[in-house]
């Protein structure tokens, strides 16, 4: 299995001690955690993050990338596949949970989109993981419109941590298994 590879514009590679300074400015910066918890994080927060994403590796086989540019080696941010067990229904145990965070600097530049179709294709093609799930913010409308163009579909609205979330599934391939239900009611407070 090749857990390492590049794309056109970007190098995907497995968490490392090195990665820990500009993993932890990301996380510390209010643009790129906004809807993360919504909290910058400590830099032993995002020593904790990534010691996590590396351990992902060796205990599910799949896991987070400390993600950067190609031509620059600059780092872009964190893309990959968890299992954070959060106790929420639906459940995500047992399921590849897809998340994204993009260092501010380079939103809108179409690395999300990379990134995340390269991450996705990884998970079909090296894993047998037929459905991964995501969450997302429901205000997040960048992270939302990425999800859907990449085959993640409405499965249900409910809250984690006292934030409404969307949960989304995706089948493998890309093909959406859920129709948009439109307008999803908020669960109540808990």
């Amino acid at each position: 299995m090749t857990r390492e590879f590049d794309t056109t514009n970007l190098c995907f590679r497995l968490p490392a001690r090195q990665d820990l300074e500009a993993l932890a400015d990301m996380r510390a910066d209010p643009v790129a955690t906004r809807y993360t918890g919504g909290q910058p994080a400590s830099r032993n927060e995002s020593w904790d993050r990534l010691i996590r994403y590396r351990g992902y590796w060796g205990i599910l086989g799949y896991g987070y990338w400390c993600v950067r540019e190609r031509l620059t080696g600059r780092f872009v941010g964190t893309i990959g596949f968890g299992e954070a067990r959060r106790g929420i229904e639906p459940s995500l145990d047992g399921y590849p949970e897809a998340g994204w965070v993009l260092a501010s600097w380079c939103h809108g530049r179409g690395y999300g989109g990379e990134g995340v179709a390269a991450a996705l294709d990884w998970l079909d093609t090296q894993t047998d993981h037929r459905v991964a799930r995501c969450i997302i913010d429901p205000d997040n409308l960048a992270s939302m419109k990425l999800a859907r163009r990449h085959g993640f579909g409405p499965l249900a609205r409910t809250r984690y941590l006292g934030s409404v979330i969307d949960v989304l599934e995706r089948q493998r391939g890309g093909v959406t298994i859920c129709p948009d239900p439109g307008p999803v009611p908020v669960p109540d407070a808990e």
